[in-house]
């Protein structure tokens, strides 16, 4: 059965290299693009956003250099969203501030008896096929960030915050700033 790798096959250190489309197709190391899974990055009250009318902002930072899966950014979108929905109706502004652009690849080697004798080629070829998306991010770049009104949200938009932490591969930071 197939399924995805895990986020730990991939180095945190460093990007995977060779991720790129070519003009050339024979220079062209990917052949197709993974579709994006993100549905939104913009959600909540837009205008109010736009004329400043938020007092609190919130946001969730790395404290590691790290990729992070668009499944993953993707589930901790809709848990917020959903949270924040309930608590405040539209009185919220929720951002997601990455968007994943290195494509994930893997080389699949089929093992068991005689499976794969004939058809795979071994490390001749070996950049493996796109198989999903992950956002590079750096150490204290913030993932999501919020805006509301109301002071007394803040504790209640905290826990929402740390409800998502364990979705996401890193060590996360929460840190709270009031606007004007």
């Amino acid at each position: 059965m197939v399924t995805t790798r895990k986020a730990l096959a991939y180095s945190k250190r460093k990007p995977i290299t060779n991720t790129r489309r070519s003009k050339r197709q024979q220079l062209s190391y990917i052949k197709t693009i993974p579709p994006q899974k993100i549905v939104k990055f913009n959600m909540g009250d837009y205008k109010k956003f736009e004329k400043g009318k938020f007092r609190f902002k919130m946001c969730v930072l790395t404290e590691q250099n790290i990729q992070i899966r668009d499944l993953a950014l993707e589930a901790t979108r809709q848990s917020l969203n959903k949270d924040l929905t309930k608590a405040f109706q539209k009185n919220f502004f929720l951002r997601c501030n990455v968007y994943p652009h290195n494509i994930l690849r893997n080389n699949r080697i089929f093992s068991g008896g005689s499976k794969g004798e004939r058809i795979q080629t071994g490390m001749t070829k070996s950049f493996g096929s796109p198989e999903g998306r992950a956002a590079v991010i750096r150490k204290g770049k913030p993932i999501f960030t919020a805006y509301f009104s109301t002071e007394s949200a803040i504790s209640q938009v905290r826990g929402f915050f740390k409800k998502i932490s364990p979705k996401l591969p890193c060590k996360t930071k929460i840190v709270v700033e009031k606007l004007r």
